[in-house]
């Protein structure tokens, strides 16, 4: 009977573990974006970095958002810390806002080492899909506080259509 009880538990535990990976996994999968080092990155030399899982080539941070649509308009919100509002650049694309910039590295005025590196930095690219079509030469942006906010007019006014399929 003790056995039976374990076995359940550790049961509940991996149907909850896995659950929580499925979750993350699906609500990460946008937002997670690569860092590539570029022209004006500025990384400290990797011999003044201490962190062995530091690898400057491969850096990637997720940059949430979140998409916002009522009868009138498409509102982006994406959280790029760090940054100043001249290196981001916004495009559209179809039926995509596409969101680039280059994070650069701001050293510190001290001598030292780095023990721990984990924020990314370098040039990035994010696109979010958008459920509607749009004016991108209305569009509006701003970033305060880290948040980037884009907000965009819809080319046809009105509520996101929704049908209801019937199963046979």
């Amino acid at each position: 009977m003790r056995f039976e009880a374990l076995k359940e538990g550790f049961s509940s535990l991996w149907d909850s573990v896995a659950e929580g990976w499925r979750h993350l996994r699906e609500s990460a999968a946008h937002a997670l974006t690569r860092f590539r080092p570029g022209e004006k990155t500025q990384l400290p030399a990797p011999e003044t970095i201490d962190d062995p899982l530091f690898l400057p080539a491969q850096s990637w941070s997720m940059l949430g958002g979140e998409v916002f649509e009522d009868d009138t308009r498409i509102i982006v919100r994406l959280e790029i810390p760090g940054m100043e509002k001249e290196d981001i650049d916004i495009t559209v694309r179809d039926d995509v806002l596409v969101v680039s910039g280059e994070k650069r590295f701001s050293r510190e005025d001290t001598e030292g080492r780095w023990r721990i590196m984990q924020c990314a930095y370098g040039s990035f690219q994010r696109v979010v899909p958008l459920p509607a079509e749009v004016r991108p030469e209305s569009a509006r942006a701003s970033y305060r506080n880290g948040i980037l906010r884009v907000e965009l007019p819809k080319l046809r006014p009105g509520k996101p259509r929704i049908a209801t399929i019937k199963v046979e």
